[in-house]
């Protein structure tokens, strides 16, 4: 079971939650923006040689190696305006951007159904072949368990999730820092699971006349259980609409190693831990890196998130040592749900064994996560802090989402340029992936299929978004009418399991109908 970025308030392994406070959080005013490029440390070497052996050693490697444009050598450098030196995109050309997220509820109405359709979702819950019928049973019991718990984590927050908002602030930044570069292209936002659904987002591409789209996902790092469930629903849209699939597209899967995320995250933490008022003693403040976890299970299966989020950390804290902040840092995973084994350490944990090993200074610092939301307002800011104080932490800070940070759209905008010349215009590898360069994400540009086809060849069936109850006969009806019949249907064969005895053969006995 995976919920892996997703809006479910969670105890997080701490047992019973204590009483709950308001914990809307708002950053610290100031800070400027610096401009010095990082120096990349030659350590991730190692790592990136081993991504590219196993790319090497696939049956039929999906990945697209990028082509020389104008002749030979005339390659993109990236963070340099590479688009705008290849010619960007033509001017006939309409451009488009899909900013992917999962999305979460607006109100406390929506956090049932929303729900309903994570857990609906194959990629969140995998189950075996044989009961993959029952998703949406099982989606229903535990969408309506886990409810009254998250409905008090949002209420915690203000009565809903900021993340809907907050991304189309986003969408709404990019488009104005693109323009600023020369690039007119509009920006739509595509949620997994709420409003606005990926399907309402993709209507509107076709209706605007795109040609050229750039789909980006806002998860740094590359997962299945994330970029790749959005990649997949993306991949059925294309392909069911004969005027989408004519669609030129690139993919930028993961973008965590791009200088401009690297410095704007490295900003934040530094202002941060210089708070005075927070940690009297800014060297002994433990900079600590809280990730959304994932099954191990996932990770075994060649998903390359922990990888890069382990690479993302040391990017960061490179950065950061440049800068001459030598603070101590450990990286945990927060979030699990369920029975299975998740990426370890797990965050409450490592508060824990932190606090008993004698530090008393701690700076929280989402890295998985780019906007605020329920895992950051409510699970870091009230549960985890309380879980620190109780532990023996005295100085708690907390770094700021990214949410619309200059640094951080204005590299967006670059990665977004750079990836242009690339639409519709990349070629199957045929093995070697050494055009991949120091800067680069271990999961490189793509189209759709070729990215599911490396990291989620089942593409499970993807069931349709469900809203709420509506009486009559409507789409929510039949998604009734549906799960009652399969709840009757699992009745009748553990009926049948249990007495020896076919349920529709007693009935016809009853009735005289046969002998």
């Amino acid at each position: 079971m995976s919920a892996r970025g997703t809006e479910v308030a969670s105890t997080s392994g701490r047992g019973a939650p204590q009483p709950r406070r308001l914990c809307r959080w708002s950053p610290p005013e100031g800070g400027a923006w610096r401009q010095a490029a990082p120096h990349w440390q030659q350590q991730q070497q190692s790592q990136r040689r081993a991504q590219r052996a196993r790319l090497q050693a696939a049956p039929s490697p999906p990945f697209f190696e990028r082509q020389e444009l104008g002749g030979a050598g005339a390659t993109l450098d990236a963070g340099a305006g590479g688009a705008a030196a290849a010619g960007g995109a033509p001017a006939t050309e309409r451009v488009g951007v899909l900013l992917l997220n999962l999305g979460g509820p607006d109100s406390l109405d929506d956090v049932q159904p929303f729900l309903y359709n994570l857990f609906a979702d194959p990629d969140i819950i995998r189950l075996p072949p044989a009961v993959q019928f029952l998703q949406p049973v099982i989606a229903q019991a535990i969408s309506t368990l886990r409810a009254p718990k998250s409905r008090e984590g949002y209420e915690a927050i203000g009565g809903g999730s900021p993340l809907r908002r907050i991304t189309e602030e986003q969408a709404d930044a990019l488009r104005d820092s693109l323009q600023r570069q020369g690039i007119d292209a509009r920006c739509y936002v595509a949620m997994r699971y709420w409003f606005p659904f990926t399907e309402e987002a993709i209507a509107a591409v076709k209706r605007d006349g795109i040609t050229q789209l750039v789909v980006l996902p806002l998860y740094p790092q590359f997962s299945v259980s994330t970029s790749g469930s959005s990649l997949r629903l993306l991949e059925r849209l294309l392909k069911e609409d004969p005027v989408l699939a004519r669609v030129k597209h690139v993919v930028i899967p993961s973008w965590y190693a791009r200088p401009g995320y690297v410095r704007a995250m490295a900003d934040l933490i530094q202002a941060e831990v210089a708070r005075p008022e927070v940690f009297p003693e800014q060297s002994a403040a433990e900079i600590f890196f809280s990730a959304h976890g994932v099954p191990v299970s996932y990770i075994e299966e060649g998903d390359p998130y922990k990888e890069e989020m382990e690479e993302c950390v040391a990017l960061v804290m490179a950065e950061l040592r440049r800068r001459g902040v030598a603070n101590h840092h450990t990286l945990a995973y927060q979030s699990r749900v369920g029975p299975v084994e998740w990426l370890k350490p797990y965050t409450d944990d490592s508060i824990r064994e932190l606090a008993k090993g004698g530090v008393r200074s701690l700076l929280a610092v989402p890295i998985s996560f780019v906007s605020e939301h329920i895992e950051t307002l409510e699970e870091i800011d009230c549960e985890y802090r309380e879980l620190a104080e109780e532990s023996g932490i005295e100085h708690w800070g907390r770094v700021p989402a990214l949410n619309t940070n200059p640094t951080f759209i204005d590299d967006l905008a670059d990665a977004v340029m750079e990836a242009l010349p690339y639409v519709g215009s990349l070629a199957r590898s045929s093995g070697s992936v050494g055009s991949l360069n120091s800067s680069d994400s271990l999961v490189p540009l793509g189209e759709v299929d070729a990215l599911l086809e490396t990291y989620d060849r089942d593409r499970k069936v993807l069931p349709p978004p469900f809203l709420v109850w509506k009486w009559g006969w409507t789409r929510s009806a039949e998604t009734w009418n549906g799960r009652i019949a399969m709840l009757a249907l699992v009745c009748i064969l553990l009926l049948e399991a249990t007495t020896g005895r076919g349920v529709v053969m007693s009935l016809l006995e009853v009735h005289g109908l046969v002998k």
